[in-house]
């Protein structure tokens, strides 16, 4: 689902400071907002950023050197026609960029249609970089998971499973071996980019950690400001299940990596059983190891069954 578009007046106050920018016409526009049928339509928040092109419509429209040269090189015609034509790209917002001065012709324009301009003298690649992060962000597809989310040797690490399995007393051990707390019970997930889930805490659970028999925990007060983190990209799923549920539903040896889908992004997914003796937490972080091994092309089942086939041949 999309949260609510960003209104013009939103978007300059929240980047004034980095853009440097003016606000120099379509003033009585601060409402303007994001065209709604763009966004649903938008793969990410950064399909709404580009420079001036009229097969996009509904962008942020960047006018740099080379935009600015086009709207004003040619007959008074050329140059009249070229800059209405922006109309109908319906744009939320123009941004002069490169410290370019707009057109008398277009300035008009924006205070007829009621489309706000500002201007800065940032470069036009690094206004489109910090809009397209901010759009990205701001216009993704998000849910919420139940778990608890921690960076694990430097990896965004969801902790799954059923009801009264020792979840947050296992987050805990985890923390005190020296991993971080990123969010405890209900976990914010957005999709940030095709390939990528970002994983936040919600503001009222931020450094809490729920133990039962215990209560709340404030991880940030009793173990430092090293224990917890604002957010992390969710790259593995470690989920926990009891031994009846591990015998009926998973493979002791999956042959191929299991995953699961996370707002339409496959992620590494393992399943850990819990029995009384087990250490746990030490079981995590060895899957969390040989995940870094299989991101990095090292795929242990694999070279055993290779090892196997050669073993074969050689008694053959």
């Amino acid at each position: 689902m999309k949260p609510t578009v960003v209104s013009a007046d939103v978007l300059f106050e929240d980047h004034r400071a980095q853009l440097k920018w003016e606000w120099v016409a379509g003033l009585g526009a601060s409402e303007r907002r994001f065209d709604e049928v763009a966004v649903r339509a938008a793969r990410s928040g950064a399909d709404l950023v580009g420079y001036l092109n009229y097969i996009h419509p509904y962008r942020v429209q960047i006018l740099g050197h080379r935009e600015i040269a086009y709207l004003t090189n040619g007959t008074a015609e050329d140059c009249g026609r070229r800059i209405a034509r922006i109309v109908t790209l319906e744009p939320p917002v123009l941004v002069l960029t490169d410290n370019q001065t707009a057109p008398d012709a277009l300035l008009s324009m924006c205070e007829r249609a009621q489309i706000p301009m500002f201007s800065t003298h940032e470069p036009s690649a690094f206004v489109i970089d910090v809009l397209r992060a901010y759009l990205s962000k701001h216009f993704a597809e998000r849910t919420s998971m139940h778990g608890v989310f921690m960076d694990i040797l430097g990896l965004g690490v969801m902790i799954t499973g059923e009801s009264g399995l020792g979840k947050s007393e296992l987050g805990l051990e985890l923390i005190s071996r020296g991993n971080g707390l990123v969010a405890d019970d209900a976990v914010d997930l957005y999709r940030i980019n095709q390939t990528t889930i970002e994983g936040r805490c919600p503001e009222l659970l931020q450094n809490l950690l729920e133990v039962r028999g215990i209560g709340l925990l404030d991880i940030r007060g009793i173990f430092g400001e090293t224990a917890v983190r604002r957010k992390m990209r969710l790259k593995l799923i470690v989920h926990l299940v009891r031994r009846e549920t591990m015998e009926r539903e998973y493979e002791r040896l999956p042959y191929e990596p299991l995953t699961q889908d996370v707002l339409g992004v496959p992620v590494r997914k393992v399943v850990i059983q819990v029995v009384a003796g087990r250490n746990i937490a030490v079981l995590v972080e060895a899957a969390v190891r040989n995940t870094i091994l299989q991101l990095r092309g090292v795929d242990t089942y694999q070279e055993f069954v290779e090892r196997h086939r050669r073993a074969m041949e050689q008694d053959k």
